[in-house]
């Protein structure tokens, strides 16, 4: 097991070498053209032009200029050319929110997605069993900002049952208001991963329940729960906590975008977008290689937790 976390961990940090230097070469290079000149905005002088590009060191060599990146990003040095405001603090007040936000979702999905894949799985071909599976295909059907658009709307502004968007941190309003304010963003984030787990789980039990091993355990006398528990669901979950590490990392890394606008949650991803919107690259540069750090140390631990559930893994 300690050699196949070492070989996990060693292949992680050259994954984020790779990415590192991929962002890089999206935001400096592959454009093609002078990357000060995109920096600097329409708007802009020689003066402000050629300022920016002794700032960047955009007039020395590629390998220069990347490690100069890496020090901005790395030493907090970073800063926003629309407002000149420290990128990394602007990400570090967002980050709450932003994993409030994402851990509570991937929580309420992940939960009810076991719970309904389950429960679809033992009452598989009767009416219940066809209910969940209709319920499953509009829930993956409907896009995340139209649902959260519709909550917000008819939910938050027309029968005042939950508030109107916005973010209460626990220190000013209580862990109440805190859990009021997520409740709608949760759902509406979580709807579409419910429908995909459900389905995903229901199938797998389905392709699991009648092995061998199944089969042996239930001629051993072993209960029915108990074999459902300690054997089919427990082995029908492995891809199950893959898919679970893949979504929760792009949730954070960037997925939860639409949402926290939709809610005005003011995190990362609603940092991440007005950036683009105001073509700000220092933020958008620095949210893209956060994200992609967080995916790839995620799927790290994905990795392990999947050699834990099945030990054949760390043969690979």
């Amino acid at each position: 097991m300690a050699r196949f976390i070492v070989r996990r961990l060693v292949g992680m940090v050259l994954v984020l070498f790779a990415v590192s230097i991929l962002t890089f070469l999206i935001f400096n290079v592959i454009p093609n053209g002078d990357p000060a000149v995109r920096m600097a905005g329409k708007n802009s002088t020689p003066a402000q032009i050629e300022q920016i590009r002794k700032e960047w060191h955009f007039d020395e060599s590629l390998p220069q200029q990347y490690l100069f990146m890496m020090k901005q990003i790395f030493t907090g040095k970073l800063v926003s050319y629309s407002d000149q405001t420290n990128v990394w603090e602007q990400i570090r007040m967002g980050l709450p929110r932003t994993f409030a936000l994402g851990i509570g979702a991937a929580i309420l999905w992940m939960t009810l997605g076991i719970i309904l894949g389950l429960y679809s799985a033992v009452r598989a071909g009767r009416f219940s069993d066809r209910v969940l599976t209709v319920l499953a295909l509009i829930g993956i059907s409907m896009p995340v900002f139209w649902v959260g658009a519709l909550m917000n709307y008819y939910l938050g502004y027309k029968l005042e049952w939950f508030p109107n968007g916005g973010y209460v941190e626990i220190a000013q309003g209580g862990i109440g208001e805190w859990l009021y304010h997520l409740i709608l963003p949760w759902t509406a984030l979580a709807i579409l991963f419910i429908g995909v787990y459900s389905r995903i789980l229901r199938s797998n039990i389905l392709d699991t329940i009648n092995d061998d091993y199944v089969r042996t355990a239930r001629a051993k006398g072993i209960s029915e729960r108990r074999v459902m528990t300690r054997h089919v669901l427990r082995n029908s979950l492995i891809p199950i906590v893959t898919l679970w590490g893949l979504d929760f990392g792009l949730v954070i890394a960037g997925g939860a975008v639409l949402t926290e606008s939709v809610f005005d949650l003011q995190g990362v991803g609603q940092y991440f977008a007005e950036a683009i919107g105001r073509l700000d690259v220092p933020p958008v540069m620095a949210v893209t290689l956060l994200g992609a750090v967080f995916i790839v140390v995620l799927n790290t631990v994905v990795d392990i937790v999947y050699a834990v559930l099945d030990p054949r893994i760390r043969l690979g």
